[in-house]
């Protein structure tokens, strides 16, 4: 009876288990959740029930062995819950737990993420050991994390055009990517890169630094040279000959629903090192803000932290691009920037920013939403035509084949085959519906691609060696003194950050910090004490 109440429970937290991690999902957007926010309850969840689990395993273990039937693990009843079964889905379940270990997932990350698709073996297994009336708990959550998974997939088989990549000097690339006009995001989305030249199964994902507000055709990621597949990248790109053609494919954005960075007087931005990334994108979508609306703008305290001075390019980016109309002027921005581990401005060792520019192909595609710009409709859609398909599947497949065999008796016909035949009509309905609608938004992008083959861009050309100079970019010369003068460099300091936050005199700020676990953790405790009560702080999560 323990381990019987052991699993009901454990039924429970499994069926809120696939929410957090349906990514596309309209769901988290309506209780205020991002994708990668949304993780640590799936975590949560998952440890929860596979403790569950395993005490459920191991009640009945110990049952069967105290009273002599421990043969009972090897049973797989016909019409009953089969044993086999759920012994064969919780190992797939304590394999995916261990390898989720937190010093195992940062130490041997592919060996956690390649064992996390044993959910597969795990979900299947859980239905042909309790059959799919009791399995029936898990299906909304299950349901929704299929369908966007499906989609996912969909989105990741194209071929996306990439316009052109800068090589900053501090080993950062930035990626520019042609969009569709009609895709929207709001800052600190994330967009999922994968570069099969690289890696046909390793997917990254990284902070978008774009804004869609003021790049209508043009969505920007920057990949800071860090781990090995980031590094491959850098080399591949910044390598004497040339690539005149890179192809990557996406998925994404995904981001918040919206943004209250503008409820603030003023907004004091930390971050260290490639933290600075999400700030970017923030930026730009104030700049467009104080461009286009006749409200006040928040003024900004830029506070960034580098090792090197190489690492003050990441600064440029922050300029407006080429082909934008935008004044910097109405923005009020202030810089700090702390070079920790030199002295000075290392003068000699400056290094051009280039630019490469890609040829595209006709079956490229602009980045776009799977679903166009009206994807709560589409997926409303996907969800309620494809379970009516299920419905309708499942009722002549009871009728016109179960039935006869087992005339209701439920003592006939295997439970196991009548619940892997039900999640196969499961997926055959997702698959239709899905694909229908992916094919429909698709055809509505002809125009899109087209305009893409007739894009032309123009040459690059050399580029001054200045840390503020971006070689795609023609700064008029005011705006850019303008930038210049607002910033500061500090050469072989950290930023003591309590006196500055204890410095502002403004009233409602918010804090915002992107940076190392230390930082987010000394900043939160400053704005905690009652000497910084003008003081609203949040912790950023970013991806580079």
């Amino acid at each position: 009876m323990s381990g019987l109440t052991l699993g009901l429970v454990g039924n429970i937290c499994l069926a809120f288990l696939f929410f957090p991690v349906t990514r596309g999902s309209s769901v988290l957007q309506l209780i205020g959740l991002t994708s990668e926010a949304s993780i640590k309850y799936h975590i949560w969840l998952g440890h929860i029930a596979m403790t569950i689990f395993t005490a459920h395993g191991l009640c009945y273990i110990i049952f069967w062995a105290k009273t002599d039937q421990i043969s009972q693990m090897l049973g797989w009843d016909k019409v009953a819950v089969s044993n086999v079964a759920g012994e064969i889905g919780l190992l797939a379940g304590l394999a995916m737990w261990i390898t989720s270990i937190p010093r195992i997932r940062r130490k041997i990350f592919e060996l956690f993420f390649y064992t996390h698709h044993l959910y597969i073996l795990f979900v299947v297994f859980f239905v042909l050991h309790v059959g799919f009336s009791y399995s029936c708990i898990i299906l909304p959550g299950f349901y929704l994390f299929l369908i966007d998974r499906y989609l996912r997939f969909l989105q990741s088989q194209q071929r996306i055009r990439l316009v052109s990549a800068r090589i900053l000097p501090c080993d950062t690339v930035e990626l520019n990517f042609f969009k569709s006009p009609g895709l929207s995001y709001n800052p600190t989305s994330i967009l999922f890169v994968n570069v099969p030249v690289i890696s046909k199964l390793q997917w990254h994902p990284f902070t978008i630094t774009s804004s869609s507000n003021v790049d209508p055709d043009k969505l920007s990621v920057v990949i800071k040279s860090e781990g090995s597949w980031s590094r491959k990248l850098f080399q591949k790109l910044s390598s004497p000959s040339p690539l005149d053609r890179l192809e990557v494919s996406i998925e994404g954005p995904y981001g918040p629903a919206s943004t209250h960075f503008t409820g603030h007087g003023m907004l004091v931005m930390i971050s260290g090192g490639s933290g600075i990334t999400p700030f970017i994108s923030i930026i730009h979508e104030l700049l467009s803000l104080a461009n286009n609306s006749t409200g006040k703008t928040p003024r900004i305290l830029l506070i960034s932290a580098f090792k090197k001075s190489q690492d003050l390019a990441m600064l440029d980016l922050i300029l407006p691009v080429l082909g934008t109309t935008l004044d910097i002027s109405p923005l009020e921005v202030q810089i700090e920037a702390y070079v920790t581990r030199e002295k000075k401005s290392a003068e000699n060792n400056r290094q051009l920013v280039q630019t490469l520019w890609f040829k595209p192909k006709a079956e490229d595609s602009p980045v776009s939403a799977i679903l166009g710009p009206k994807s709560w409709l589409w997926l409303a859609a996907i969800i309620s035509s494809s379970f009516i398909i299920f419905l309708v599947l499942i009722g002549f497949l009871t009728r016109y084949y179960i039935y006869p065999i087992d005339h209701n008796s439920n003592t006939i016909y295997a439970t196991s085959w009548r619940g892997g035949l039900n999640m196969l009509l499961i997926c055959v309905s997702i698959v239709i519906t899905a694909t229908a609608a992916f094919l429909w938004n698709k055809k509505q992008h002809t125009k899109e691609m087209t305009r893409i083959q007739n894009t032309e861009k123009p040459t690059p050309i050399a580029s001054p060696a200045s840390w503020f100079y971006n070689a795609e970019r023609e700064l008029e010369s005011l705006p850019h003194q303008s930038f210049i003068q607002a910033t500061r460099v500090h050469y072989g300091e950290r930023p003591n950050l309590k006196k500055l936050l204890m410095e502002i005199e403004a009233t409602n700020v918010g804090v915002l910090v992107s940076g190392p676990k230390k930082m987010r953790q000394e900043v939160g405790e400053i704005c905690a004490s009652g000497f910084a009560n003008n003081l609203h702080f949040e912790s950023i999560a970013f991806s580079w």
